[in-house]
């Protein structure tokens, strides 16, 4: 992984950058907006995964039985075979 080969100096530097960057009053912001982003992601991550959870627990449902016509059954059966 990336962030294992990330030294401390590494990680000052890249936090001095982001500071003059955006400035001490942006930072917390920012933060706060990942801070919801990740919120927002986990929460829809969870009610995926509970919806598929609680989707394999329900029984399967049956087939609906064929619909049935008043008309009379015939069958191919009992039928002779046509002549060739």
């Amino acid at each position: 992984m990336i962030l294992q080969d990330i030294g401390m100096s590494e990680l000052l530097l890249i936090a001095v950058v982001v500071l003059l960057l955006f400035g001490g009053k942006k930072i917390p912001e920012l933060m706060r907006g990942l801070g919801k982003g990740i919120r927002e992601f986990n929460d829809a991550k969870n009610n995926v995964r509970q919806e598929i959870e609680e989707g394999m627990r329900e029984k399967p449902v049956q087939a609906a039985a064929p619909a049935t016509t008043d008309a009379p059954h015939t069958s191919t059966e009992d039928a002779p075979l046509p002549k060739a």
